[in-house]
């Protein structure tokens, strides 16, 4: 089954190259390109009113209407369609400021074909997605962050398995760190999102470094 995504960048050549290589994979179909966050928005909506769409791979600094901005347009009328972020930027502020429109992953651009394509798949497949350097990034921002704020009625339970999910943990290798079963896992985890409120498992991360309860 294909995989149909959007393209939105606002430099030509990045976004015919990305339109072309990924094309080129078997299970990825890109069904339309944005040149900025506005064009962003009525690609979606287009493709949505006639067919299904998967992925939107946004870029994050696009003149009018950002890729923040049009992230956080997307997630109100579209909950459920992943959004993620592939740009040259990679400091904490614009990291949490994607999580937090909504972005399900976060890529610098020197990723490759084949780590681009596994996030597409990854983020259809409903996981979170952040490549290495973003997530060293954020794990080193939590040294000179605040202390940890415990909301109420999350349980230490809980904040083990929220940190676990901020470290980039699958639910497997939660379950063997706490020596848990994989639906014990889920069930705290269903809890914490109800909790806090959280769609996803990027908007879990975002929550964590946010509150000093990652690293």
């Amino acid at each position: 089954m294909s995989i149909r995504i959007v393209i939105a960048d606002d430099q030509a050549s990045v976004r015919e190259a990305l339109a072309t290589m990924l094309d080129l994979i078997d299970d990825v179909t890109v069904v339309s390109t944005a040149t900025d966050g506005d064009s962003a928005v009525a690609a979606v909506q287009a493709a949505m009113s006639t067919e299904s769409l998967d992925v939107v791979l946004m870029d994050l600094r696009m003149p009018g209407t950002d890729g923040i901005e049009a992230t956080r347009i997307l997630k109100g009328l579209f909950p459920d369609l992943p959004v993620v972020v592939l740009t040259t930027f990679s400091d904490e502020r614009s990291i949490l400021d994607a999580l937090g429109a909504g972005a399900r992953g976060y890529l610098t651009k020197d990723a490759g074909r084949v780590e681009i394509a596994a996030a597409l798949r990854a983020a259809a497949a409903g996981q979170a997605v952040l490549n290495p350097e973003v997530q060293a990034r954020l794990l080193g921002a939590v040294e000179h962050s605040r202390p940890p704020e415990i909301p109420a009625g999350l349980t230490p339970r809980e904040v083990e398995v929220l940190r676990a999910i901020a470290a980039g943990l699958s639910n497997r290798e939660i379950a063997q760190q706490m020596f848990v079963s994989e639906a014990t896992v889920k069930t705290h985890i269903n809890n914490l999102f109800a909790k806090a409120r959280l769609r996803d498992r990027a908007q879990a991360v975002h929550f964590a470094f946010t509150h000093g309860l990652a690293g």
